[in-house]
């Protein structure tokens, strides 16, 4: 039965009665436009080669900014979640 395998979506051989293809693929096809450029999209099979995926992803991005920035999120994040369950951060402080 497979209860963590994902199904694949099934696929027709179905084309328009009056469309002209003009070397532009498919017009039924859902394509991302970043998609051509990352490593992370596809069948990826399993958990860990996700993980890796995203890792070099990240590692390899030029946008610099970008990645500075999702740091920040997550650390902003982090500290909210840590307030929220009450952890004492004054375990870091030494006085």
């Amino acid at each position: 039965m497979g209860l963590l395998k994902l199904r694949k979506n099934k696929k027709f051989s179905y084309t328009p009665r009056y469309f002209d293809d003009k070397g532009e693929g498919s017009p039924f096809e859902i394509k991302h436009k970043f998609d051509d450029y990352r490593k992370t999209v596809g069948s990826n099979n399993g958990l860990k080669t996700k993980f890796t995926n995203a890792i070099d992803d990240f590692k390899t991005n030029p946008d610099k900014e970008a990645n500075k920035r999702i740091l920040i999120i997550a650390a902003i994040l982090l500290l909210i979640c840590l307030f929220i369950i009450g952890f004492d951060l004054s375990i870091f402080f030494s006085k």
